[in-house]
């Protein structure tokens, strides 16, 4: 376990503490699935070579088991990563309105509320632009499924609850694409914005280290092929 994780545990038992801006450099929006260079990531995310030192160190894993795992809170069995969206710094604003805010421009939010009505979206999975809130989801680059199944299946409550809304791992993206991916990891599922390949290595490396997950062989050959990518 990394200092960050074990302060933010601590600290906060089901809250991840601090909210990490973006570092962006985007470049206009084209069509989905056309090469536009969106190279935003979250500020936690290692750099190329860091990514590529911390997969090599990754454990290697096989497919795990899927047994206890529910993400539905509504169902009377319980979401085993915790209710979504906490509001993790006390602010009065979950972490849905915090990666809204923080990934899209000329935000608007309602008044007296922290709740984002409206903005500017260049989705870096696509490419395309979107101003509507509606379309837009927030997805976890490694998905719940995906972290269940790399180790947290043995994780307390409290550190499912802290990755789940970790920011690191959150990027705001239009809702076809992320409904399109779903629990998919590397090897099954790309963004369709090639440009993007080498930063989501980088995002999805940087979480799989921090929260000590295993990967598997094809896993890992998918995300040193984006990371071959990088500039």
């Amino acid at each position: 376990m990394t200092r960050r994780t074990a302060a933010a545990l601590t600290a906060l038992a089901f809250l991840l503490a601090g909210c990490d801006p973006l570092d962006v450099g985007a470049a206009p929006a084209g069509g989905s699935g056309a090469a536009v260079t969106v190279d935003r990531v979250p500020e936690g995310t290692p750099d190329a070579a860091t990514a590529k030192t911390e997969l090599a160190q990754l454990p290697e894993g096989g497919l795990g088991k899927m047994d206890g795992y529910e993400r539905d809170c509504g169902n009377g069995a319980g979401c085993v990563f915790g209710q979504p969206w906490l509001d993790v710094d006390g602010d009065g604003c979950d972490q849905r309105n915090q990666v809204l805010a923080r990934d899209m421009t000329d935000v608007v939010r309602k008044e007296g509320r922290c709740s984002v009505t409206s903005g500017t979206l260049l989705d870096p999975y696509t490419g395309d632009t979107l101003t509507s809130t509606s379309k837009i989801q927030i997805d976890h680059v490694v998905p719940l499924a995906e972290m269940w199944r790399s180790g947290a299946a043995a994780w307390t409550p409290e550190r499912r609850a802290a990755a789940a809304n970790d920011l690191n791992n959150l990027i705001a993206v239009t809702g076809k694409v992320n409904q399109s991916k779903g629990d998919k990891t590397p090897d099954e599922w790309m963004p369709p914005n090639p440009a993007y390949a080498c930063s989501y290595a980088r995002v999805y490396v940087g979480v799989k280290t921090e929260y000590g997950m295993s990967v598997r062989p094809e896993e890992r050959a998918a995300l040193d092929k984006s990371l071959a990518t990088c500039g």
